[in-house]
């Protein structure tokens, strides 16, 4: 059982909305690799799959048995509305929201912090994300 995850998740939208995909990448504590995922979630805009992203990677996390998570993600949008910063005015945001907020009981701990596009594993994410639309626009 690992105590603490850090997690990073990203949505991508071709169109916006367009067809979209969602990637995952999850490390222990020393930031070891434990996990990646990938996801076609047919059409959606940037924001919603960001959601979607993190709404799996909080499922996924939840199988390491871990008690504090830390999710990284580049999208300021949500983490600023995940950290009350900003209101949600977006009714499909909000529903999405409080599906984030019910599965954020299952861990001690959840943290979310923005990080740039650049950074590797979010890069790492984002290209899943982006290769399972395009295994779906090719098949």
């Amino acid at each position: 059982m690992m105590r603490k995850l850090l997690v990073y998740a990203d949505g991508a939208s071709r169109g916006n909305p367009g067809p979209a995909g969602i990637g995952i990448i999850i490390c222990d504590e020393t930031g070891e690799v434990v996990k990646e995922y990938e996801e076609f979630i047919g059409i959606a805009t940037n924001n919603v799959a960001e959601y979607r992203a993190l709404l799996k990677a909080l499922e996924l996390a939840r199988s390491f048995g871990a008690g504090e998570l830390e999710c990284f993600s580049d999208s300021e949008l949500m983490v600023k509305q995940l950290n009350g910063a900003y209101a949600i005015k977006n009714p499909r945001l909000q529903e999405l929201l409080l599906q984030v907020r019910e599965k954020e009981k299952l861990f001690r701990t959840v943290s979310y912090l923005h990080v740039s596009r650049e950074d590797v594993l979010i890069m790492k994410a984002d290209q899943r994300a982006n290769r399972a639309i395009g295994k779906k626009q090719r098949a």
